[in-house]
């Protein structure tokens, strides 16, 4: 379906901050900025698809070369 292309160190940072962001925008209901934070979708689901559609522009993957192809 998708080519991996993003390496486990880039996907667990990119889960990580995803999920933070989105807790960010649980944990702050008054803040004005609030909406800004729904921007962790993003990296959380590139990091769960294993794909970034930047990374596949831009010709780039954090993979190693034997797991590319899978």
């Amino acid at each position: 379906m998708f080519k991996k292309n993003v390496g486990t160190t880039d996907r667990i940072i990119r889960i990580i901050l995803g999920v933070a962001l989105l807790a960010g925008f649980f944990l702050l209901p008054d803040a004005s900025y609030r909406y800004f934070l729904l921007i962790g979708i993003v990296p959380l689901a590139t990091g769960l698809m294993n794909s970034c559609l930047l990374y596949s522009l831009l010709g780039m993957s954090t993979c190693p070369m034997k797991d590319a192809d899978e």
